[in-house]
């Protein structure tokens, strides 16, 4: 997830990684908040496949600073990362969901409902999971409470997907 938020945040402006964790922070703090130490070999293994590139300049200060812009390539990385199949682990699955539609604006009609439908494709999947575990297991009152709010919160995010399909059909 770093990469695809690093890539994003230089995609709108030449930042450095103070200037990366501080947008990331702004842009995604309710969904995540990564740390420098997430952030600095993120934007080295970036670099190193060419999806960013660096440019040292002295600050007025007389600091030496790095900034960081994204190339091409990774324009097209950061589109690949969006496209990419949903994770497979529910755990992780909502919050990188809900940081890809986020991002979403760099992508034309066609790959937005692509993403979306695959999304939905996926929550409509863990619901279905979910709802085959209270069938068949007998689960105490807690358990059951959890998975029955998991149910509800996909069905919440499968609604706000398909607010976003209903938008961009039009």
């Amino acid at each position: 997830m770093i990469e695809l938020l690093i890539l994003f945040e230089l995609n709108k402006t030449v930042l450095t990684m103070y200037g990366v964790s501080k947008e990331i922070r702004g842009d995604f703090s309710v969904l995540t908040t990564p740390s420098y130490g997430t952030i600095k070999p993120a934007l080295r293994r970036l670099e190193n496949s060419g999806f960013v590139k660096t440019q040292k300049s002295i600050s007025e200060g007389g600091r030496p600073s790095t900034y960081y812009s994204i190339t091409k390539e990774g324009v097209d990385e950061l589109k690949r990362l969006i496209m990419e199949e949903p994770l497979e682990n529910p755990i992780q699955f909502l919050p990188m969901a809900r940081v890809k539609l986020a991002c979403a604006d760099i992508l034309d009609k066609d790959e937005q409902l692509k993403m979306i439908a695959a999304l939905k494709l996926k929550a409509e999947s863990i619901i279905i999971d979910a709802k085959n575990i209270m069938t068949f297991k007998d689960l105490s009152f807690y358990p059951k409470m959890v998975f029955d709010n998991l149910i509800c919160e996909y069905k919440n995010f499968i609604s706000l997907l398909e607010g976003f399909e209903n938008a961009g059909s039009r």
